[in-house]
């Protein structure tokens, strides 16, 4: 293992530095959106808007990916990253703002999945304990974004010039993380499993919605901007334990065991925020959302292949649920009201456990026959 980190250095510090600023991108649209409200007088459904954008960036970016990963590089997509914070940073236009997000998605999105797909593949043996790794520093940006935001002032020009100047630093190291994906890496096997999808399409689409619209909630349950912010800060906290802790026991359950295990505690939790105290359990559905990424992106790669375009692939399904989602939410917020939140991933994340207790035989097989869907 030594050997493999020492031979995979570079990879290791561009991959773990790109994924806390993704981290501190993302997380802090939720915060964000009261200002930009106010900033363009926009109602909750049109803010809404700056999640799902960002989400319909990181496709393109994945996109990208799975059409010409021989042309996709980790340092372009540390420039986009730059390029589209400073957009949203300028604050010139809620369009700008809008397609900034779009760019900075796209960054995100191709970063994802080369990031992923590299360190699944070269630390060998330890490649789910690494994958979990790089996705649990995640959430150090993801912590301390929040707060930051906070400390500014809630001023998003500021806060978000900071990413954009951390990101555009970063550019300068990128290149030790390799260049891109050589033309014959697509040569593996590559079997289309639309079921393991679906379930990380509306995992990672509950994880989308909890950052991005999250603190609207809590705001609407009584919280103020700034508690709120810190609120998602500590749900950031929970996630990153949770992630830390996959890097540990990811050997000890099978993926999408955990996965599945995931989604019920998702859903009691989110009962809990609906009818207990939203606070105290958004803060534990951290936890929740820390562990559905990694355990689906696993069982997904056992169940799909090592094709290049898995990785593309996978990290799509999971972009649709973070496009939709939101934008759902925001359409039933808008028309019900922001409580109406907590219940709808309650219900949608114990629908979903039901149907993966169901499943989990055929979803843990680790090599499906050929030709068949699960």
């Amino acid at each position: 293992m030594r050997q493999l980190v020492g031979t995979n250095a570079g990879l290791l510090v561009v991959g773990l530095l790109s994924f806390v600023l993704m981290g501190a991108g993302q997380s802090m649209y939720g915060p964000a959106l009261p200002a930009f409200a106010r900033m363009f007088a926009l109602g909750g459904n049109e803010v809404a808007l700056l999640v799902s954008a960002h989400w319909v960036g990181a496709a393109v970016g994945v996109t990208a990916m799975f059409l010409r990963a021989d042309k996709v590089t980790p340092r372009l997509m540390l420039a986009l990253m730059a390029l589209g914070a400073g957009m949203v940073a300028s604050g010139l236009h809620w369009g700008l703002v809008l397609l900034g997000a779009v760019v900075f998605g796209a960054g995100y999105g191709g970063s994802t999945t080369i990031y992923n797909r590299r360190f699944l593949m070269r630390f060998g043996a330890r490649g789910p304990a690494m994958l979990s790794l790089l996705n649990a520093v995640f959430g150090i940006g993801a912590i301390g974004a929040p707060l930051a935001f906070v400390a500014l002032g809630s001023d998003t020009r500021l806060a978000y010039g900071l990413v954009a100047v951390l990101t555009g630093l970063a550019v300068l190291g990128a290149g030790a993380a390799g260049p891109a994906e050589p033309a014959t890496a697509t040569a593996g096997r590559f079997s289309f499993r639309p079921g393991i999808l679906t379930f990380g399409a509306l995992a990672i689409g509950v994880e989308a919605s909890l950052i991005g619209l999250g603190p609207v909630a809590l705001i609407a349950a009584g919280e103020t901007e700034a508690r709120a912010a810190e609120l998602l800060s500590l749900f950031f906290v929970a996630f990153l334990a949770a992630r830390l802790g996959l890097v540990w026991v990811s050997g000890a359950l099978a993926p999408f065991t955990l996965f599945t295990l995931a989604l019920g505690l998702a859903g009691g939790l989110a009962l809990g925020a609906a009818m207990v105290d939203a606070a105290l359990f958004f803060v534990a559905l951290g936890v929740c959302a820390g562990m559905f990424f990694p355990a689906f992106y696993v069982c997904a790669s056992v169940r799909m292949g090592d094709d290049a375009r898995v990785s593309a692939t996978i990290i799509a399904a999971g972009l649709a649920g973070g496009i939709v989602c939101p934008l759902l939410l925001g359409v039933l917020m808008a028309r019900f009201g922001d409580a109406v939140f907590f219940w709808v991933i309650a219900g949608m994340t114990l629908a979903a456990f039901v149907a993966g207790v169901l499943a989990l035989g055929r979803m843990n097989r680790p090599e499906p026959a050929p030709g068949r869907e699960a």
